[in-house]
């Protein structure tokens, strides 16, 4: 552990920063699920992805990761509201679906994991950037539904407010009230930045001039392969 992270006294108790090794070992695990999802196949097991799919992807994490960094509010203990970060993660899988959608929310979470860690153990780490960014991928479960966009949206972020409430009760039970549950407190302080965001988002993409930009960007990102079942039709 020592090797990864070093250990930092704060007014908030012990937390830990991640050393040279430990920014090393996430570059390599970021590009270790870059990896793994250009060996993703299609859900007919005929392909792995084409560069164009890892490209559209890459360009969604990055325009989210930027995002990210637009920041209305931001709590002591981790969260912050962003300018529809959340979103265009669950984008790439409303585009290409769960597999690739999962992956790019690992490697998003480790992104954040490098620019603005709060760690406090290594289970919380892997709960609070592995498992809740992680968890914005379930989005794509939802990319062949009608409205698949927002209800990817919408799966996405309950995933993840699944993983951040958890974290809450598990590795932050202490910092609530005295004679607050801590579930509830958990509950509380992940919807202040989480539900905030979240509304503001599902009200930008109900104008219906955004909603046809994004299904029709879904399309021409996918036209390469559309015409080649046309063709194999």
């Amino acid at each position: 552990m020592n090797l990864f992270l070093e250990e930092i006294s704060s007014e908030e108790g012990v937390v830990y920063n991640l050393t040279t090794m430990g920014y090393a070992g996430l570059v390599f695990l970021i590009f270790a699920a870059l990896a793994i999802m250009s060996f993703f196949v299609n859900k007919e097991g005929k392909g792995k992805l084409s560069i164009k799919q890892i490209t559209v992807s890459g360009l969604c994490l990055a325009l989210a990761f930027v995002l990210s960094h637009f920041k209305f509010a931001k709590l002591p203990m981790g969260g912050s509201i962003t300018l529809f970060s959340m979103f265009f993660v669950t984008y790439i899988g409303y585009i290409y679906g769960p597999r690739v959608s999962i992956a790019s929310g690992i490697a998003y979470g480790l992104l954040q994991l490098i620019e603005d860690p709060y760690i406090v153990s290594i289970p919380q780490l892997f709960c609070d950037y592995i498992l809740a960014f992680g968890a914005l991928g379930l989005g794509g479960l939802f990319y062949e539904k009608k409205q698949g966009m927002i209800k990817g949206y919408i799966a996405g972020v309950i995933g993840r407010y699944f993983f951040a409430i958890l974290s809450g009760v598990v590795f932050f039970a202490y910092y609530a009230p005295e004679g607050t549950s801590p579930l509830v407190y958990s509950i509380t302080y992940n919807a202040t930045y989480i539900v905030p965001e979240f509304i503001l988002t599902i009200i930008v993409l109900s104008i219906p001039v955004i909603k046809s930009t994004l299904k029709r960007i879904k399309l021409e990102a996918n036209e390469k392969d559309i015409r080649k079942t046309v063709q194999l039709g």
